[in-house]
């Protein structure tokens, strides 16, 4: 009797551990929580421009770019990720000197990785995130309140060693 309720336990639980993974990770791109239509765009532009890891851009991007990461060891960022990345990911850095518009900005990325917005010298706290699964092009966009100075934008925890990235006006 003690082993079919220790079973049964286990498996209400599984279940449960299941049923939680799949709400964290909505599929599709209709699930994103706003349109990402613009954000989208920008990540998939032909046009993109291009940048290494650690670049410094005199303004906010008004396209998406394709920025080249590194093993995390290499990146040298120049801030301790928010969140500890996993062995084996890339990392990466831009950073934005020309004083920025101050406003809600979206920060879009083409795979998974976690964002470290940072002015002032503080990490900035999110407003908004989405993100979904089996959407080409876009994983997830995050809203952020800039002020007017200049920002690092770190990214960490990417599986690859190149993604897509763009900083817009939120609409």
């Amino acid at each position: 009797m003690i082993r079919f309720r220790l079973s049964a336990t286990a498996s209400l639980l599984a279940l449960t551990v299941s049923h939680a993974s799949f709400a964290a990770e909505p599929s599709g791109c209709d699930k994103f929580k706003w349109d990402i239509a613009r954000e989208r765009a920008a990540l998939m532009a032909a046009d993109r421009q291009k940048r290494e890891s650690g670049v410094d851009l005199a303004t906010v991007p008004a396209a998406g770019l394709l920025l080249t990461l590194r093993p995390l060891a290499d990146a040298k960022l120049p801030n301790a990720p928010e969140r500890a990345p996993k062995d084996g990911t890339f990392a990466g850095a831009i950073r934005i000197s020309g004083t920025p518009k101050a406003g809600v900005y979206t920060v879009s990325l083409s795979a998974p990785a976690w964002i470290d917005l940072v002015q002032d010298g503080k990490i900035l706290k999110p407003l908004a995130f989405s993100g979904a699964i089996d959407c080409d092009g876009i994983r997830k966009t995050v809203k952020y309140e800039l002020g007017a100075q200049p920002f690092v934008l770190q990214l960490s925890g990417a599986p690859e060693a190149a993604i897509s990235l763009a900083i817009l006006p939120a609409e």
